[in-house]
């Protein structure tokens, strides 16, 4: 990646080359920096400060993409000049990085562990502010068929979510399911909650002759799986 020149007057009078949009189509994306990316998303910048300015701005603020789009908008709001419409797309662009990652992960990966379904589903977890459960309908080759969202809440209120959960999956002829959910404080440990709801979901799953391969609980970076400490 090549060293950023530094202009202090707004992109459209630097040289063509310079320019973070125009050098992505000549040279590629993968040759620009974080705050290059950013810059074009911005597209302008503010009085005396060009978009490339305002995207350095932003990165020492949050450091990674990670964090931006965990961030609350209020931290949005502080810097000067970015509007609603221009943090929409920023959020909007990380997400579609990480449906990207997921896709790919999807299309070719037959499970065979709980890191596997760890590895798809972390980045999008392991962030969120609610806790989110999420179950992973296989085929009987542990390929996935789909990833369904079952509520946003937790998982207390066993019964209810039991028969959503079997409902996806007769819906779509799975014949297997890893079921994960996420904690916001970071810790993965399982509550008694947790513990009571997965004895409940393998009980159900057996009656219906559909194997429940695995309760994930994804914390910060971290994981619990039931099926790893051979609790199912």
């Amino acid at each position: 990646m090549s060293k950023i020149k530094e202009y202090h007057f707004p992109i459209n009078h630097w040289p063509k080359e310079d320019r973070p949009r125009e050098k992505l189509l000549k040279k590629g994306e993968h040759n620009l920096s974080n705050s290059e990316l950013l810059a074009i998303l911005l597209r302008t910048g503010i009085k005396g400060e060009s978009a490339l300015d305002l995207a350095r701005k932003i990165l020492d603020k949050f450091k990674t993409f990670r964090n931006m789009s965990s961030a609350d908008l209020s931290h949005w709001k502080e810097f000067k000049g970015l509007g609603d419409a221009k943090i929409a797309q920023i959020k909007a662009s990380i997400e579609i990085g990480r449906r990207f990652g997921e896709e790919t992960k999807e299309t070719r990966v037959k499970l065979k562990s709980s890191q596997d379904a760890v590895d798809i589903l972390m980045p999008r977890m392991r962030d969120l502010p609610k806790e989110v459960f999420k179950v992973l309908l296989l085929n009987a080759q542990n390929r996935i068929i789909d990833i369904v969202e079952i509520t946003e809440g937790t998982v207390n209120r066993v019964s209810p979510i039991l028969r959503e959960i079997f409902q996806k999956a007769l819906q779509n002829f799975a014949t297997s399911i890893i079921c994960l959910h996420n904690h916001p404080s970071g810790n993965a440990q399982p509550s008694a909650d947790d513990k009571t709801f997965t004895r409940e979901l393998v009980k159900a799953g057996n009656a219906l002759q559909i194997a429940v391969l695995d309760h994930i609980i994804i914390g910060d970076d971290t994981y619990f799986s039931f099926t790893d400490k051979g609790l199912i």
